[in-house]
């Protein structure tokens, strides 16, 4: 790109906003997003600053020097940092009264400087000096002072940990400076709205630092206008928004309760006399000042959990904080409850980790009282028409309902909540919607309650009531509820009966009006779909007792599109049927599994006879699906020496699965589908595919040459995975290996090739993997391997999760491969080839990996790194002390603001910590601990 003229930018910014032609504002975009990646760049934006001419061209402007000073700060020259710095705090102050938005983005822009530019020393003392005095000048200065904190531990930022730990202990330094001044602001501006919530955010974005000193900010004024301006009922909304986010941002800045007790006390005291103000919020049906309130009591108990736990009814263990919770249960609108979900998990997980029936007890009816609040709220309206809705708010609501519950049961007793619960609707009449939901609740506990044991109610004497209904009574009546009942109740009645198959499974007596239950809802449209995931239910868990019922399932499986079934449910149904089938005797299985297969191959068979319309095939995914899924669960049990049932019937079926991928060789979706059915086809007879070996590579790797669909490569793993062991067809596999990766590494040359094809990637290191797991001397004897470890060496930096753990998961079995001697005859030649591999590739593998975990990859991949690293020292650990030290010399020192990246002593500390270690994780430690050096 030439140096553009400032009239030209500025007739793009105007055409990026108002051209009604969106080809010309997509190519305006394109333009202005190129001209912020080049050097010009800079002195542009600060022109168009300079000129002022409107708040759109001021905006890209001040948009642009923000992301230049986060992205491309190396690019300017150190001498060039302070006249940078000036600029920017005169732009700032000449538009701070164009548009709050100008002034939010110039603010990061110089807070982004600020945290990279070291030799601006103590840069708050500086700000406030300068403009504190000012009225005028207060907005900006505030916004400044409000980003800066947040920009941190911004992403943006590679400042890395040195430069962060100095910043952070020169905020902390001038903190109490910050909080006076905005308690001046606050005495200043008396009860301007729009100052208070500025100062409101502002001390909100210090407290998430962690930087504020808790006895200063305990007897500070800033704390009682906080909670005065809380427990006002006239306080506007978002003065009430900033307020209460200040004040989670502060419980949440003292988690660590017994460091900040002063500090921890006076928020603890505050929060508990909001009780009044948000009964009166509940009265003015207020629901944004309540969700406020219900946030700040949600997080005043989880900073006070351990407490809570630790000593409940005493001092800050006070329970009158569970009681805040409760009451905001007790709110009619379900989204209220829901802010709390978080707390009652983690004291769920708390109370199970201590184990001690006393402290259960005395939390027992906290808990009780919640699930009776949650099955309130999952009532459905009584004017609601049909069936549940799963995937509206209230749905996702209610499926999250039932995964809390199912964390907390336990303090309850699954057999006591499960018995009141069937007792309220056996004794009352309740209407429609309170049955649904009490159906709802049981169905969420129905899988946790012991088939074996009767359910009672306990009391405190001990006794337990006799005539108490057993889970078959449960049963037992859910299955003989009349159609009449209202739809909903139905399908949650379906739903329970399909959790409950555990208790079918023991009481097979029942299995017979359970399967008639089922089969009316398959029959009706708005039930099927819940009928079949329930007798998919019964027969993964009911397999021995399913079998004599295989017949109605196959005749359910031939008609399977006749019911009203989501794909998911179909292909549930099938599953079943297959878990089923592979229980049969084995002279059956043959002729039943082609039974099975029959539909959907006839239905693959008449759409490749069809004429294709439109130039377009049809889609063939739904067959194809069904009969992956079939493949994948009919599992018999083949004892050595017998022939596999399922052999016969997948060698008739393969035919049409060629054909099926001929015609559609070019559409990766239906590619992808037809090596899915085929893998699931392969792993499901093992050896007994031989047959489809030859002619299954041959079209593999045709098809390949023209469309690379990294399908494949998956598919070439899972056959080296079958018969990679078999000395006959080792050739013939690497033959493929190689065949297919030709293409591959032509793809991944390209520009962007392996950020662009991330699945490719993944996929080739899984066949790799699988050919060092299998053979390992084929491969490493081989040509190719010297382009597959360059190809992994390159692929280290591919920040993609599945990608980038195959890469290192093949380099880390490769090396092991040299590292195990596991007594097989072939273990000297295997550490003479890894030998030579890593002479050629070591120091290279090594550099490459720690400039990779320093500069490309996110945190949770390090524990992948770690492990190659450890393996390549185990190999050879003198030769690997030499490649590390020569690769962190290579490391940048200094950034480009000047900050000391990393010092001498970090980098030996380092290289002995990881050279000296004993076992892995001590290495994923030190990796973990250094590269926060360059974060």
């Amino acid at each position: 790109m030439e140096k553009p003229t400032v009239a030209l930018v500025y007739q793009a910014v105007q055409a990026l906003y108002h051209d009604p032609d969106p080809a010309g504002k997509e190519r305006a975009s394109v333009w202005l997003g190129e001209l912020q990646r080049s050097m010009y760049a800079w002195e542009l934006a600060d022109q168009l600053l300079q000129l002022k001419q409107d708040v759109e061209s001021c905006y890209f402007a001040a948009q642009t020097m923000k992301m230049k000073i986060q992205m491309s700060f190396f690019e300017l020259p150190p001498e060039t940092h302070i006249a940078l710095r000036d600029s920017l705090l005169s732009h700032i102050q000449s538009l701070k009264d164009l548009s709050p938005i100008i002034v939010t983005q110039l603010a990061l822009a110089i807070a982004d400087l600020a945290l990279q530019m070291a030799s601006w020393k103590g840069c708050v003392h500086t700000l406030i000096e300068k403009y504190s005095n000012d009225v005028s000048s207060m907005t900006f200065l505030i916004e400044i002072l409000t980003v800066l904190p947040e920009e941190v531990h911004s992403r943006s930022l590679r400042i890395g940990a040195n430069r962060r730990t100095e910043i952070i202990e020169d905020l902390a330094y001038y903190s109490s400076t910050v909080v006076t001044l905005l308690m001046t602001c606050v005495e200043k501006s008396g009860s301007n709205e729009k100052m208070l919530i500025k100062v409101f955010r502002c001390l909100g974005s210090w407290f998430n630092l962690g930087v504020l000193d808790s006895n200063f900010m305990a007897n500070n004024q800033l704390l009682m206008v906080l909670f005065q301006v809380l427990q006002r009922d006239e306080t506007s909304t978002n003065l009430h928004e900033a307020a209460s986010d200040c004040v989670c941002s502060a419980l949440y800045a003292i988690e660590n309760v017994d460091t900040h007790m002063p500090l921890a006390l006076q928020l603890f005291q505050g929060v508990l006399t909001l009780e009044t103000a948000y009964h009166m919020a509940v009265a003015r049906e207020d629901l944004d000042k309540v969700l406020n309130y219900c946030r700040i009591f949600t997080e005043l108990c989880e900073t006070f959990l351990e407490t809570t736990v630790r000593s409940p009814g005493q001092g800050m263990g006070d329970l009158r904080t569970l009681e805040l919770l409760l009451i905001c249960a007790g709110h009619p609108q379900y989204e209220v409850v829901e802010i709390s979900f978080n707390f009652w998990y983690r004291l769920g997980e708390n109370l199970y980790k201590t184990n001690d029936p006393a402290l259960h007890g005395i939390f027992r009816p906290y808990i009780q009282r919640l699930l009776h609040g949650l099955a309130r709220h999952c009532q459905l309206d009584p004017d609601h028409e049909g069936i549940p809705e799963d995937t509206d708010d209230f749905g996702e609501f209610r499926m999250r309902v039932s995964d809390l519950v199912k964390d907390v049961i336990f303090l309850v007793g699954s057999m006591e909540c499960f018995s009141q619960l069937y007792s309220t609707l056996k004794e009352g009449n309740p209407p429609w919607e309170v049955t649904e939901a009490v159906l709802f609740i049981m169905a969420a506990i129905a899988k946790s309650v012991d088939p074996y044991l009767l359910i009672c109610i306990s009391f405190p004497q001990g006794v337990c009531v006799e005539n108490n209904p057993t889970l078959t009574e449960v049963l037992e009546q859910v299955v003989l509820l009349p159609e009449t009942v209202h739809i909903a109740v139905r399908y949650t009645s379906i739903e329970l009966v399909g959790e409950m198959s555990e208790v079918v499974d023991r009481n097979p007596r029942f299995l017979d009006p359970v399967l008639n239950y089922l089969m009316k809802g398959l029959r009706e449209k708005t039930l099927a779909s819940v009928a079949a995931k329930a007798i998919h239910n019964i027969c993964s868990v009911c397999r021995d007792h399913m079998a004599q019922h295989f017949q109605g399932l196959l005749d359910i499986a031939r008609a399977l599109d006749s019911f009203a079934l989501t794909t998911e449910a179909a292909v549930g149904l099938l599953k079943g049927t297959a878990l089923v089938l592979a229980r049969l005797p084995l002279e059956k299985i043959a002729e039943c599994l082609s039974d099975l297969c029959a539909v959907q191959v006839m239905a693959l068979k008449k759409l490749l006879s069809q004429d294709p319309r439109n130039g377009k095939a049809a889609d063939p995914t739904v067959w194809l699906d069904r009969l992956a899924v079939i493949f994948r669960h009919t599992n018999p049990i083949v004892e050595n020496g017998q022939t596999h049932p399922c052999q016969k019937v997948i060698q008739e079926i393969w035919p049409v699965l060629s054909e099926t991928l001929n015609t559609h060789q070019a559409d990766n979706r239906i590619v992808e589908r037809c090596c899915r059915c085929l893998r699931f086809a392969v792993r499901c007879v093992g050896k007994g595919s031989a047959s489809l070996l030859q002619p299954l590579v041959t079209q593999m790797v045709s098809v390949y040459q023209v469309y690379p669909h990294s399908c494949f490569l998956y598919l070439g793993s899972i056959l080296v995975d079958e018969y990679g062991m078999e000395e006959g067809c080792r050739q013939g596999l690497l033959d493929m290996l190689q065949a297919l990766c030709m293409p591959t590494f032509q793809l991944l040359e390209q520009t962007n090739g392996l950020r662009n094809h991330p699945d490719t990637v993944d996929d080739l290191f899984r066949l790799a993997t699988r050919f060092v797991q299998r053979s390992p001397i084929t491969l490493l004897s081989s040509g190719i391997i010297v382009h597959i470890i360059q190809c992994a060496i390159a692929a280290t930096t591919l920040d993609h999760r599945d990608a980038n753990c195959s890469v290192m998961k093949f380099v880390r079995d490769l090396i092991h491969t040299g590292v195990s001697n596991d007594h097989e005859d072939d273990f000297e030649l295997r550490k003479q080839l890894i030998g030579q591999a890593m002479g050629q590739h070591g120091q290279q593998l090594v550099t490459q990996l720690m400039h990779t975990c320093c500069f490309c990859l996110p945190p949770y991949t390090l524990p992948d790194v770690a492990e190659v690293l450890w393996e390549i020292m185990v190999f050879d650990r003198p030769t690997f002390c030499r490649w590390l030290e020569n690769a962190l010399k290579g490391l940048p020192k200094e950034t480009s603001g000047g900050a000391v990246t990393v010092t001498h002593k970090q980098l030996t500390d380092f290289h002995k910590q990881v050279t000296s270690a004993e076992e892995c994780k001590q290495v994923c430690w030190a990796i973990r601990e250094f590269t926060r050096l360059f974060r």
